[in-house]
């Protein structure tokens, strides 16, 4: 994934209020809140605007599915997320 691309999102994450950035040589970027307490939901409505509208706005099935989506998305956390990738990949999570 280039750079740029990165920083682009990081950007963004850092203006919806979900990173921290610090500038110079040990700067870099943190999450603005604990990894369980920061939502699936959150990031991809900061990243992509509100999900679902579009289910909503057709009714039935389109928007329970929308629902759905919005359920799993709200119930996981960025910390449910390093822990199953970890999990699939059998690495443990290191913390330096």
């Amino acid at each position: 994934m280039p750079v740029q691309f990165l920083e682009q999102l990081f950007s963004t994450l850092r203006r919806g209020g979900l990173l921290n950035s610090q500038r110079g040589v040990k700067g870099g970027y943190t999450l603005a809140r604990p990894p369980e307490e920061i939502t699936v939901l959150e990031v991809v409505q900061v990243l992509d605007g509100k999900v679902g509208e579009e289910g909503r706005e057709a009714g039935g099935i389109w928007e329970e599915g929308v629902e759905a989506l919005r359920d799993v998305f709200r119930s996981t956390t960025i910390a449910d997320i390093a822990r199953r990738e970890a999990a699939e990949t059998g690495a443990g999570i290191y913390h330096i």
